[in-house]
């Protein structure tokens, strides 16, 4: 793989539970370095589609290759899967932390259970992930100690403690009271300043329109539009994704 190669590739991608046919032919090709956000409104694909990204939902039709590996072969070994989720970090809505272990500890498992870390090694990775998150006086607490906020910015330093190609983030502020958010997105602000590859599912406009280089408007299990947020944001053309800006109050299309 090139550095001038797409790390995500999706060709009319479909995914079906049962006969409920939640993606219905999703093309887009995605590079290192780039900052998406998927928005669109509830129940359009957007989750699922993430998912495919590192095999926690399987292809039902079409192709999906993610950092040279093909997602959507019938198999994969556990070898390979387990290589691809180190390459690619998930954060998820409702943070996913293990309560009965310490911050610190919540950090350290996955680098020295999966990158076979010394627990030295693993410790030091830790402690300066939390201090670039902001958490370095919280080793020794466990979640239910922590506000939403910060949980959220623990789980995105647990990310980075595999030292991840891509980072993916499922609507990762949704679960937050409305005074915590600005802390995630600070720290994901950060990330992407520093060349992160980020795909964010967001209801977030606002982080959509300043951060992103690139937003996917998913509307009805395709993608409907997409481009760079200041063509999106300020001159719509689909119909439905101006009636979505409408309504989320997103400040930017207004006519």
């Amino acid at each position: 793989m090139s550095l001038s190669d797409p790390v995500i590739i999706s060709d009319n991608l479909h995914k079906s539970f049962g006969n409920l046919e939640v993606l219905k032919g999703v093309n887009v090709a995605l590079y290192k370095g780039d900052v998406v956000s998927i928005i669109g409104p509830s129940g359009c694909g957007k989750t699922t589609f993430i998912r495919c990204l590192n095999r926690l939902e399987t292809v039902t039709s079409g192709t999906l290759e993610v950092m040279g590996v093909d997602m959507s072969a019938h198999k994969i070994s556990e070898i390979s899967l387990r290589e691809l989720r180190s390459k690619v970090s998930m954060v998820f809505q409702h943070f996913n932390l293990f309560p009965h272990l310490t911050v610190l500890q919540n950090l350290m498992l996955a680098p020295q259970k999966v990158l076979k870390k010394s627990t030295h090694e693993a410790k030091e990775k830790a402690l300066h992930y939390l201090e670039k998150v902001g958490l370095s006086t919280k080793p020794d607490s466990y979640p239910e100690q922590l506000s939403g906020g910060q949980k959220q910015r623990v789980a995105i330093a647990r990310s980075l403690c595999m030292q991840p190609d891509i980072i993916l983030f499922d609507e990762p502020t949704s679960a937050l009271d409305p005074e915590l958010v600005g802390e995630v997105l600070s720290t994901m602000k950060q990330l992407a300043e520093e060349g992160m590859t980020m795909v964010v599912v967001t209801h977030e406009m606002q982080f959509a329109r300043e951060v992103s280089n690139k937003v996917l408007f998913f509307n009805e299990g395709i993608i409907e539009e997409m481009g760079k947020p200041e063509d999106l944001f300020s001159a719509p053309k689909s119909e439905r994704l101006k009636t979505f800006l409408k309504r989320t109050n997103s400040g930017v299309y207004t006519a």
